[in-house]
């Protein structure tokens, strides 16, 4: 059995205890973050004189046969190995020979995890963060192409005053530029290196961690090596963020699940983001929008199971943080999965932009203009809201839109109405004089359009 303790050791682990204990079928995945800070390892003992130049470089030329020869396939992951540092040390000193036993001088396996996983994660952290740009952009064109698609904004699920749909996919542009933004200052705190903190204590080689930093691209070694092994704080906030982008995700799923109803039909999926019925021909399921809503809870779940496992944990490693991985990818593989196909199924849908003009003038949506009119013929707000409300009540009973009502029906509630009313009361009279910032007239959001664009440019 290859492992690398077994000095201590008179007896065979258990096979159930090593089947346990066992890592490799899911940290295998770290292969490539491993040899990268074995290697930047390897030169730092080179370059202290610590090993030789030689040696060094037959270390660094071995890890690379093995990275080529994994990526290729001709090397494969088998189960003696007790996890991807022993797969990893047995197959260098396999090629290379006595150089390949030198790599682990002032070195343990706990900062060796350390930094696989925080390479693991900062090469998660960009990979996620490139989707998110790609679907920021795929909401952003919808943005450009909708500027005076009327539409009607919500409150309680109810309709409650005209927007556009530019303006109400602005609103996730928003919150996937924040989910940008959390990874991009988890970078920032995650940006130490643990190598060289040792099990917990550091060493007594004269090792240059300053070097290996730089090598592996951060800003400077973790302060403190106990911190240095036991730090998974970055792991923790970034999948807090990816909950919280989950969450997102969710909620535009649910509003575009509602949104392809027979009831709504403000949009059509594309037939290459939805399936049918076994036994109904008729349907066209959202089944890709209900998926992403539905792989919401095993994100969470991961972040629950991270902050549970590490909640009572004594200073400095526990092995209990192997548990650190198999939840973390799983929930890392899910948002990056759920944003590919939700950002294909965005851009790929169509609007029905007649059916959403028509909720919108058929569910009052413009009551609080009439209110706002009366106000500005010099009724008092309060007066003026109990007058639309009224209005409302009598469109209710001859079911018709408020700007159906003839001037005469206006006048027998208040003698302020005259002809204007029914140009102050148009969907784009409406959205139009909503010009503070942040609202859905077209001049604020050709602004808030240009400074989308801009942003995503220089991001």
């Amino acid at each position: 059995m290859a492992v690398l303790w077994g000095g201590r050791f008179t007896k065979e682990t258990d096979g159930l205890v090593k089947k346990f204990n066992d890592s490799l079928p899911f940290d295998k995945r770290l292969f490539e973050q491993d040899i990268r800070g074995s290697a930047a390892h390897a030169a730092m003992l080179g370059r202290q004189g610590i090993i030789s130049d030689e040696e060094a470089a037959r270390i660094i030329e071995g890890l690379g046969s093995i990275k080529a020869d994994i990526e290729s396939g001709r090397l494969e992951f088998t189960s003696e190995y007790e996890d991807i540092h022993s797969f990893m040390e047995a197959h260098l000193i396999d090629r290379i020979g006595e150089a390949g036993k030198k790599l682990h001088t002032g070195r343990s396996r706990n900062d060796q995890v350390a930094l696989d996983m925080k390479l693991y994660i900062r090469d998660e952290i960009g990979q996620t963060d490139a989707l998110l740009k790609h679907f920021l952009g795929t909401i952003l064109n919808v943005m450009k192409e909708n500027l005076d698609t009327y539409m009607p904004g919500f409150t309680h699920l109810q309709k409650a005053q005209p927007v556009t749909l530019a303006h109400h996919f602005g609103a996730y542009f928003e919150m996937f530029r924040r989910d940008r933004g959390r990874l991009s200052s988890i970078l920032e705190r995650m940006d130490t290196c643990p190598l060289g903190s040792g099990a917990l204590a550091g060493t007594t080689y004269p090792l240059d961690r300053d070097f290996t930093a730089r090598e592996l691209g951060f800003i400077r070694p973790a302060r403190n090596s106990m911190d240095g092994v036991s730090d998974r704080d970055y792991l923790i906030e970034f999948l807090s963020a990816l909950s919280i982008c989950q969450m997102h995700l969710s909620r535009f799923a649910e509003e575009m699940i509602l949104w392809n109803s027979n009831e709504y039909q403000f949009v059509e999926l594309d037939d290459a983001f939805s399936t049918g019925s076994s036994i109904m021909p008729q349907k066209k399921n959202p089944d890709i929008a209900e998926l992403v809503r539905g792989k919401t809870g095993r994100v969470y779940g991961a972040l629950t199971s991270i902050l549970t496992t590490m909640k009572g944990l004594p200073l400095a490693y526990n092995k209990d943080m192997q548990e650190d991985k198999e939840l973390s990818f799983d929930a890392i593989d899910t948002v990056k999965n759920n944003l590919r196909l939700f950002d294909g199924c965005v851009a790929t849908m169509r609007f029905n932009k007649e059916a959403m003009a028509r909720s919108a003038r058929n569910g009052f949506t413009n009551a609080t203009d009439v209110a706002d009119y009366l106000v500005g013929k010099g009724a008092a707000f309060r007066d003026a809201h109990s007058v639309a409300g009224a209005l409302v009540l009598r469109c209710i009973d001859r079911n018709c839109a408020l700007d159906d009502l003839t001037l005469d029906e206006f006048r027998e509630f208040s003698d302020k109405f005259d002809e204007d009313i029914y140009e102050a009361i148009s969907l784009k009279s409406c959205v139009e004089k909503r010009l503070t910032e942040g609202a859905p007239g077209r001049a604020s959001m050709e602004r808030a359009v240009e400074e989308a664009g801009q942003y995503l440019a220089q991001s």
